[in-house]
């Protein structure tokens, strides 16, 4: 296919990627939450490009939203392409939609050059990922893999509604757990392009690298229970300051992380109460996320933090738990796709690098139910979750001839 036409491509994926971040449950911010107002209206916009493409459209229980293309034949296999359409709060505009839009684009291009693919094709657009609303990430992908339990239904947001009431209310009525929507025989894999949300392929001047594998994650809900009291009346000597512990702890794990390279681990949110000002917190509520290649590592690390925690509670007079939300072992990726997908990149920009991530991905999750391949695109100083988020329209382009290609070379090794 000529260039000209996949950077035609390219400017219109660009185009919806501005037209979806406008899409927003903030005015003059982009966030989209797990089954929020612009999260329905987010799946209808991008529902009308999978259609325009040739698509068959529907949403499952969870908001997922799921475009399919048929194979040739009823027992045809099917490959998943997708990422997530929810984002942080104040995000930029293509971690996440970026891998849902940009497969929605290949596969018209894959049609004008004449390619017919002897296998089905559903492009997913996750409902649920970044964890944001639930403090739990994968809510929709976990869904769509069968791999939601009970005890998520029971995690409540700010507001005190649980995932099962989110859902109940989102589809009408309760719905009983969802199960895997495909067996795991039936699927060739699940490619997920993505930025890379660093900055090593800008570092080397490339525009595409591919993922061997995804760091291991555990989330928690940590708190710190003292008592409060009056701001201006009890004694520093006297007080049991949750506020004070639950500081003294984020200090802990800033330094506890520095000590243990490539081990990370971050305080995202932190709320006190009753929260006034002059009144001494009697409770404290954080989140806490902990990553590392290894798993054995990770768990090990989650442990020493969690002892870190009564250690400090101890010396204060407070009470401390940890309440795991999230925990997700490390990822390889398929050994066969991603020689497949190497190949594409080399064959695009003449070599192909290696990338590990550390940040989590659908694909996580989606490697339970297929064979995972992942592919990053550069992004401009390789910042993310955040509004000045860039990727160009010319990696954007490059990135649309690697799926092409790796299309076609998928479909010349799958049995017709």
């Amino acid at each position: 296919m000529p260039r000209s036409t996949l950077a035609q491509a390219a400017k219109d994926v660009a185009r919806r990627l501005e037209q979806l971040a406008r899409v927003s449950d903030e005015r003059g911010a982009t966030t989209r939450t797990f089954l929020s107002p612009a999260m329905r209206r987010a799946n209808a916009l991008v529902g009308g490009w999978m259609r325009g493409a040739g698509l068959s459209v529907r949403e499952d229980a969870a908001g997922n939203l799921i475009g399919r293309l048929p194979g040739p034949s009823r027992g045809s296999k099917t490959l998943l392409m997708g990422s997530h359409l929810d984002t942080v709060r104040d995000a930029g505009r293509f971690d996440g939609a970026l891998g849902v839009l940009l497969p929605i684009a290949a596969l018209g291009a894959a049609r004008d050059r004449g390619l017919r693919l002897p296998f089905a094709v559903e492009v997913l657009g996750f409902s649920e990922e970044e964890g944001v609303r639930f403090s739990s990430a994968y809510l929709g992908s976990r869904a769509y893999a069968g791999r939601l339990r009970k005890s998520d239904l029971g995690l409540r947001d700010p507001d005190g509604v649980c995932v099962a009431q989110a859902l109940s209310e989102h589809n009408g009525r309760s719905r009983p757990l969802p199960k895997p929507a495909h067996a795991r025989g039936e699927l060739l894999g699940y490619l997920e392009v993505h930025i890379e949300q660093g900055p090593v392929l800008e570092s080397r001047g490339l525009a595409a690298g591919v993922v061997p594998a995804i760091a291991g994650q555990t989330r928690a809900r940590v708190s710190f229970t003292g008592r409060a009291g009056h701001a201006g009346t009890t004694p520093m000597s006297l007080r049991r300051d949750a506020l004070a512990g639950a500081a003294e702890f984020i200090l802990e794990v800033e330094a506890f992380a520095g000590r243990r390279p490539p081990l990370v681990a971050t305080v995202g949110r932190v709320s006190a109460h009753p929260g006034a000002a002059n009144v001494i917190a009697g409770a404290a509520e954080l989140t806490l996320d902990v990553r590392h290649p290894s798993d054995k590592a990770r768990r090990a690390a989650f442990a020493g933090l969690r002892r870190a925690g009564r250690t400090i509670a101890g010396r204060r007079g407070l009470v401390f738990a940890a309440t795991v939300t999230q925990d997700d072992g490390a990822v390889l990726c398929s050994r066969e796709l991603t020689a497949l997908l190497e190949r594409s990149v080399r064959a695009r920009q003449g070599r192909s690098l290696r990338i590990p991530s550390g940040a989590g991905h659908d694909a996580v999750v989606l490697a339970s139910l297929a064979p995972v391949a992942m592919l990053f695109v550069r992004c401009r100083g390789g910042l993310s979750h955040h509004p000045d988020e860039f990727v160009s329209t010319g990696d954007i382009a490059v990135a649309l001839e690697v799926v092409v290609d790796f299309l076609a070379r998928l479909a010349s090794e799958h049995p017709r």
